[in-house]
């Protein structure tokens, strides 16, 4: 049997929104189109109440940065 690779799945950072019963729905895409463009989010869920009520639930990748090796063999070569 051959061990299985372990994968690290990435890490999200979640938004919530909710959006009024009079927004209308092209006012509800400008706003997320903007928001997915602008600010790197995504749309995770939607939900659409029965009052008109939408519920969105946006989501980006947290981007965690790693020194690299020549960062520390600089640092304790001074």
């Amino acid at each position: 049997m051959v061990p299985s690779k372990i994968v690290q799945q990435p890490e999200y950072e979640f938004r919530s929104l909710l959006l009024a019963r009079d927004v209308s729905r092209s006012d509800a895409r400008q706003l997320l189109t903007a928001e997915a463009e602008y600010g790197h989010w995504e749309l995770d869920r939607l939900r659409l109440y029965p009052d008109g009520r939408r519920k969105v639930v946006l989501r980006r990748k947290i981007i965690r940065q790693v020194r690299g090796w020549s960062y520390l063999t600089d640092q304790l070569a001074d």
